[in-house]
């Protein structure tokens, strides 16, 4: 059983991990350049100088300040429950486990 909530936590792990890849990707890939050409291409394109686009910052939409901290708080009070919860679960399971 030891071994099976091992590979199930490696796993979630894996899991965790690609997800935080995946969202992090578009972020990392959207700068807008283009990459280098390949050396010894045959078709390479003609070098033009880039042409500079204004950044106009958007500041239409966004959360408040303390709509974000109510909800970290929320975060880490359900955070704490289920925590909480886990441990009297393990805890049950442990006693009942060496009564039996």
């Amino acid at each position: 059983m030891t071994r099976i909530r091992r590979l199930a936590a490696a796993l979630a792990a894996l899991a965790g991990a690609l997800l935080a890849f995946a969202t992090a990707a578009p972020a990392a890939l959207a700068s807008g350049q283009r990459p280098p050409p390949l050396p010894g291409h045959i078709h390479q394109p003609v070098h033009q100088a880039p042409v500079p686009v204004p950044a106009h910052t958007v500041v239409i939409g966004g959360m408040p300040g303390w709509q974000i901290a109510l909800i970290a708080a929320g975060a880490a009070l359900a955070a704490a429950a289920v925590a909480i919860l886990a441990d009297r679960v393990w805890a049950a399971r442990k006693t009942h486990a060496t009564t039996a």
